[in-house]
């Protein structure tokens, strides 16, 4: 973010399910056996805040709310971005347990730059790992963006123990969504125009005119309402290298590792409550997202207006309200 990187990001490479639940300290063992990340400036913690070894490292987490319904675990965007922008969200600990966590190289979690370790099934295991150590036996998700790739795919692995979904600025089509990011741009002023199809000649991200154009782009298509002092910490703790692994340099292009990923064929399959949120000018175009959410059985759609991709800050009240609402009236837990 306004390094010209944001939110989307998923992935493609190996979608093969992890395995079933382990015990705790296998996971210790796995990270131990596993390449680790640089963990010599620890983060300090606060109340409810705590490291967990997983493979390649330790992820910081944190659990709030009193709430004694199913708990809900936040799956931040990016790769890269961290979850401080999501943390609007820990309001609905009134009514449950909310987690939210730093993926592996974000946030305050240890660094990761090996490609290697940059693989959805990792990321799965990893939020299983999450999962086994607060002992929670089912769980709503709240993904947002490459979040929602997590989401799914963990669903797709693990059903049994996800009570519920949410799903907001979701690419589960990578190719529909480069259409939808390209008709985006064509509808930018003729100087952001100009700018990217002299990019497309000389491939300089340098260029002034260029980092306008992109500018441009993400004030209109990423976030319309960003929160300045979340930037700042999200930026700060950014996992670049991730993102860049698997997008690009910017939200505009679609070159990394997630090129050709699809989950459309596993949307009908879900069986679990489904609320779908979007932005009338995400990037990755609200009809195309609404066209996702028919495929799944009995899902819920919202469209906020004046908001992009991150609808959690373009329409952080209504976002949080919605959430609510859904939870609570698909909580069997209560």
């Amino acid at each position: 973010m306004y390094k010209h990187t944001s939110l989307l990001v998923v992935a493609s490479f190996a979608f093969t399910a992890c395995g079933g639940d382990k015990a705790p300290a296998a996971d210790s063992a796995a990270a131990a056996a596993a390449p680790v990340a640089d963990s010599s400036a620890a983060p300090a913690l606060g109340a409810g805040e705590a490291m967990l070894a997983v493979q390649g490292g330790r992820i910081w987490y944190k659990v709030s709310g009193a709430g004694t319904g199913t708990p809900m675990i936040l799956i931040h965007g990016g790769p890269g971005m961290g979850s401080f922008y999501m943390k609007s969200m820990e309001a609905l600990g009134d009514d449950r347990p909310v987690v939210r966590y730093d993926q592996l190289g974000t946030g305050k979690s240890d660094r990761m730059t090996d490609t290697a370790l940059m693989k959805i099934p990792r990321y799965v295991e990893e939020l299983d790992s999450l999962r086994r150590a607060l002992k929670y036996d089912k769980v709503f998700l709240n993904g947002n963006s490459w979040g929602t790739i997590v989401a799914i795919e963990y669903y797709k692995a693990h059903p049994d123990h996800v009570a519920g979904i949410l799903f907001s600025g979701e690419a589960f089509d990578i190719a529909a969504a480069e259409k939808e990011i390209n008709a985006a741009v064509a509808k930018l002023s003729p100087a952001a125009q100009k700018a990217f199809a002299q990019y497309n000649v000389d491939k300089n991200l340098e260029a002034p005119a260029y980092k306008a154009a992109v500018d441009e782009f993400y004030a209109q298509n990423v976030w319309r309402h960003p929160v300045a002092a979340d930037v700042d910490s999200t930026m700060r703790l950014m996992g670049a290298e991730q993102y860049r692994y698997f997008q690009g340099e910017n939200e505009t292009m679609i070159v990394g590792a997630l090129k050709g990923y699809s989950a459309i064929k596993d949307l009908p399959n879900i069986k679990v409550p489904v609320l779908i949120t979007t932005g009338e000018f995400d990037e990755l175009g609200p009809k195309l997202i609404e066209q996702h959410a028919k495929l799944i059985p009995g899902a819920k759609f919202i469209v906020y207006k004046d908001a992009a991709h991150v609808t959690q800050w373009d329409a952080a009240e209504q976002s949080v309200k919605d959430a609510r609402e859904f939870f609570r009236s698909v909580d069997t837990k209560k």
